[in-house]
């Protein structure tokens, strides 16, 4: 005898004779395997056929996981759409709590409020921002209030404001995608951001494709951006310089680092305005240990590294590991004298007055956080040096890529010294010439 049942609605049977018993099995049925709302397919499929295509080709088809379970039952038909409820992490972790609790700790959690803690970031259009073709497309991973949301849709910025779709991309929001590195591949490539150039040109990148061709067997070692930094699915994706290649103890230098090292270091702070001229923490501090772009304790520095250790042990000895890992942080002490150089050259055009500083900065330092409205050349050039060359020096090395780690990495950062000297030069001699009347 067949059960035949809808969601919310048990139907009739075809012996007149139906038992509490059979009722009660149509009820479980229901409530255990609810079928799609039809209502939602029959209209999606006409208006929007991709995403209910994408639902049907997903796992959560499979398991009867339908539309109103994650957007509500309120929206009905086109003149109430603003009822359908926002997708946010929280909303996938009714489901995925082990999930949601890894990546609530992760950077890619706090890449929303780094990005609106960059003091410039407001002054570029706001569709590149909160309309989510610039920045905002990569950084709408972080995490958002409610009331975020919702100042977001007051601007203009109707979409996009989840943050497990960023991988997982909806509505299929396939697990195997997610695990591929192409997943990575939008938003960590570029100015600032190349792993994905120097992950694919390396040899990790390059045994992978050749795994993929058949070339390498189906069981060798070919690392993917997720072997390495969400190991065995692990969403908190963290690593240990951070965003910034920063690394204190309690504003002291990390143990076992010469007073050079960290002098320059001192030096990258104050300009980050992390610290003030005087070597004292600014209000500025909080806002980089919140959105954890730098390493402010050598336990959360050495947690990560450990971390990153085990992982690089499942195909190398750890004493290889270690010493490759080792030459990826002097990489990163080589970069800071350098960088250190050229921030001190600008801040004492700004001392000796022979350049003016900008009003927005807050002490006489170049503020690398602004980037964004560099007022002179000079200006520009150190800033590309900081945020783009820095960058693929030391992150060359640890993604074992020799190309970004030397040419588009610290050769640059010589050019870089080079040009601002000449130019810090030119400027000195200008100002020091007779004013012509």
């Amino acid at each position: 005898m067949w059960i035949h049942y809808r969601r919310g609605h048990v139907g009739s049977f075809p012996d007149p004779e139906t038992t509490v018993r059979q009722l009660l099995l149509a009820s479980l049925l229901a409530a255990a395997f609810p079928l799609p709302a039809q209502d939602c397919i029959e209209c999606h499929d006409k208006e929007t056929p991709g995403i209910v295509a994408d639902w049907r080709a997903s796992k959560h088809a499979r398991e009867n996981i339908t539309c109103e379970q994650c957007h509500g039952e309120e929206h009905k038909g086109k003149d109430d759409v603003a009822k359908v409820v926002t997708i946010t992490a929280k909303v996938c972790a009714q489901c995925h709590e082990k999930q949601w609790q890894q990546f609530s700790g992760s950077k890619h959690a706090l890449s929303w409020a780094a990005m609106q803690a960059m003091p410039t970031t407001h002054m570029k259009p706001m569709e590149l921002i909160d309309g989510m073709k610039g920045c905002g497309a990569c950084h709408k991973l972080g995490l958002k209030e409610p009331a975020e949301i919702e100042r977001l849709k007051a601007a203009g910025s109707m979409f996009g404001h989840a943050s497990c779709d960023a991988c997982h991309t909806r509505h299929t929001f396939s697990v195997a995608e997610a695990r591929e590195p192409e997943a990575c591949a939008t938003c960590h490539m570029g100015f600032d951001h190349p792993q994905w150039e120097m992950w694919s040109t390396s040899k990790h990148g390059v045994r992978h494709t050749l795994k993929r061709q058949g070339v390498l067997p189906k069981d060798a070692q070919a690392p993917t951006c997720q072997t390495c930094h969400m190991p065995q699915g692990d969403h908190g994706a963290m690593t240990a310089w951070g965003f910034l290649a920063v690394r204190t103890d309690g504003l002291a230098p990390y143990p076992g680092e010469d007073k050079d090292w960290w002098q320059d270091r001192v030096t990258i702070l104050q300009a980050l305005g992390v610290l003030d001229p005087e070597g004292k923490p600014t209000k500025r501090l909080d806002v980089v240990a919140g959105a954890k772009v730098a390493r402010l304790s050598a336990a959360e520095f050495d947690a990560e590294r450990k971390k990153m250790l085990a992982t690089c042990a499942q195909c190398h000895s750890e004493n290889f590991a270690r010493a490759e890992l080792d030459k990826g942080d002097k990489m990163i002490r080589a970069a800071d004298k350098l960088m250190a150089e050229a921030i001190r050259e600008i801040a004492g055009l700004y001392r000796d007055k022979v350049l003016p500083k900008p009003a927005s900065y807050a002490f006489p330092f170049p503020d690398l956080l602004t980037f964004h409205d560099s007022p002179t050349a000079i200006e520009n050039r150190l800033f590309t040096m900081h945020l783009k060359h820095r960058m693929r020096a030391f992150q060359g090395v640890f993604h074992a890529n020799p190309d970004y780690a030397l040419w588009y990495g610290w050769n640059e950062m010589q050019q870089d010294l080079v040009e601002i000297r000449e130019r810090a030069k030119e400027l000195r001699e200008r100002h020091a010439a007779p004013q012509k009347k």
